[in-house]
């Protein structure tokens, strides 16, 4: 036994392999030593890939112990010592709220479970980051997590903070959710990606003040003041000299909690107009009217309808030395050298139509404002579009028709709007068919009938002859590419409505939107859904998508 004293050798490979000891008598004399079962290794046993998410492998096979099951707050824990007080205080930490099931295990079953669970799920940085918090903080047993025993500004927690919005940023997310729960429920984090917001990560509830206190520390806001909503920006900046701006809100909730909410807003490149999915006759209206010397052309939809993508696509197209480009925006998502970008600032009086005004004196060709929010703004707009300047803005409205009543109805009047108004493009973006799990199929009647009547029986025709004759539709099987949803990326569609004469004339008797949409269809307008469904038929996306985002 000197080996076992001096450490030289454990004391349960002496009794294994030199007294010769069965496993199951050493499981069974443990057992009845902390009185809680033995848990042999079995390959067949299934151990919950999800648990190990937060923890370190590393650590786990230093301190000998793993989560091997959830059933709702009862957690089941394989250990080598279930009396070892500071690992129970550990575990307690990684699982905070749950009660907790031990199991006793023999040290060479526990790396067996541990090596077994490797290979069927790598523990993530997050788990490192969680098991230095685990190990930096000091453990206080108390059943208050909002002591401030945890600091914002700890390392790990500054890595924490960092690492989320790095993985954002990897998986290609718009927004970041971080939601908070009591002291005995994990905090959710949630990513949305191509406009769907599914749960990416679970940071156990006691780092939870610690973490949002991080972010509002980064975003310059007051971490003292939890009982009002704030506002702030980041910029956070990657290797090689990449950097993304963040737009972050905080809100408080129940629980005294506070939640937040992170816009991520790359700094890319704009795009290019034939790259946006445009049928060709919108596209050919779109750009010659985008080269017009004076004007107003408006692009409207929701929020996260890439409404500025398209305006920056199209100045983009405009953009040349013989043009003086100026925009207000808020906030500046997309840069170009030529344009002129001013960032809005409403706390200091530098609004929309403030900007506005100034431009006006700056000798501009073209304006674009990122959003028409008043009837001010409005006025402004039209009125330099008439004074011999192309205006760019957008709207939140739900079709190009209703756009003309909604500018009527704030106020403007409907003789210069009518003279002014070039066309309005309104879009949406559905979820794009995965490339790589695409495949085709023969739908069924009904279905195919609902499409007909979807596009309208009398405008089918000119659907299928864009599609040919095939009936023959396409959806994603589900891929490791798109995380086995069928979908990848986006892919937008649109209703483009240009002025004509009669349309100016119903516009200045202020007509009602039933006339104003006969009249846009007779002239060859596409409305939302149909452009949608001809999107369908090219194997673009799903009438299901279509749907969804078109109708009202």
């Amino acid at each position: 036994m000197e080996e076992v004293e001096n450490g030289s050798e454990h004391l349960e490979t002496v009794l294994l392999e030199r007294c010769h000891l069965s496993k199951h008598d050493l499981g069974s004399a443990l057992s009845d030593f902390y009185q809680c079962p033995y848990l042999p290794y079995d390959e067949r046993t299934i151990v919950e890939a999800e648990l190990f998410k937060t923890l370190n492998e590393e650590y786990l096979r230093k301190h000998l112990w793993l989560p091997i099951a959830r059933r709702g707050q009862v957690l089941d824990v394989l250990t080598s010592d279930p009396n070892d007080s500071d690992k129970v205080w550990d575990i307690r930490r990684a699982f905070p709220g749950s009660t907790i099931r031990f199991n006793v295990g023999l040290r060479t079953d526990i790396e067996q479970f541990l090596s077994h669970a490797r290979e069927h799920a790598q523990l993530s940085p997050l788990g490192t980051i969680l098991n230095d918090l685990v190990h930096d903080i000091p453990v206080v047993q108390t059943a208050d997590t909002s002591t401030g025993l945890i600091d914002e500004n700890d390392s790990a927690i500054v890595r924490l903070a960092n690492h989320v919005i790095a993985e954002a940023d990897r998986i290609g997310a718009s927004d970041v959710h971080i939601e908070p729960y009591s002291e005995r429920k994990d905090t959710v984090v949630r990513f949305r990606v191509d406009g769907t917001c599914a749960t990416a990560m679970k940071i156990p509830a006691v780092y939870r003040r610690a973490l949002v206190s991080r972010i509002k520390i980064m975003a310059d806001l007051d971490i003292a003041e939890r009982r009002k909503p704030q506002d702030g920006k980041i910029r956070f900046k990657f290797a090689r000299d990449r950097e993304i701006e963040l737009r972050v809100a905080t809100l408080p909730t129940a629980g005294s909690n506070e939640d937040v909410v992170m816009r991520l807003l790359t700094a890319k490149e704009p795009m290019s107009l034939k790259g946006m999915d445009f049928a060709s006759a919108t596209l050919s209206s779109l750009i010659a009217l985008s080269e017009k010397p004076h004007g107003l052309l408006l692009c409207v939809g929701p929020t996260g309808s890439g409404k500025t993508t398209t305006l920056h696509a199209i100045l983009k197209h405009i953009n040349t030395d013989e043009r003086k480009i100026w925009t207000a925006e808020d906030p500046i998502e997309i840069t170009q050298d030529g344009l002129r970008q001013v960032q809005v600032h409403q706390k200091i009086g530098l609004t929309f139509a403030a900007a506005m005004r100034a431009f006006l004196r700056a000798d501009p060709d073209v304006i674009m404002i990122g959003e028409m929010r008043d009837k001010e703004t409005a006025d402004i707009a039209i009125e330099a579009s008439l004074t011999g300047h192309l205006v760019l803005s957008t709207l939140h409205t739900n079709s190009a028709v209703e756009t003309v009543i909604r500018l009527l109805d704030l106020g403007c009047d409907p003789f210069n709007f009518a003279d002014a108004m070039l066309g309005v493009l309104a879009q949406r973006l559905c979820k794009r068919i995965c490339a790589h799990c695409k495949e085709q199929y023969t739908p069924t009647r009904e279905e195919w009938e609902e499409l007909v009547q979807a596009a309208g029986p009398t405008d089918w025709p000119v659907h299928e002859k864009r599609s040919g004759e095939n009936m023959r539709l396409s959806r994603g099987r589900g891929c490791e590419n798109c995380n086995h949803s069928g979908f990848k990326g986006r892919v937008a569609i649109h209703e483009f409505l240009a002025t004509s004469s009669p349309m100016k004339q119903l516009i200045q008797s202020r007509a009602p939107t039933g006339d104003l949409l006969h009249l846009a269809r007779n002239g060859g307008m596409l409305t939302l859904l149909q452009d949608g469904i001809v999107k369908v038929i090219q194997g673009e996306t799903t009438y299901g998508q279509v749907r969804t985002v078109a109708t009202k």
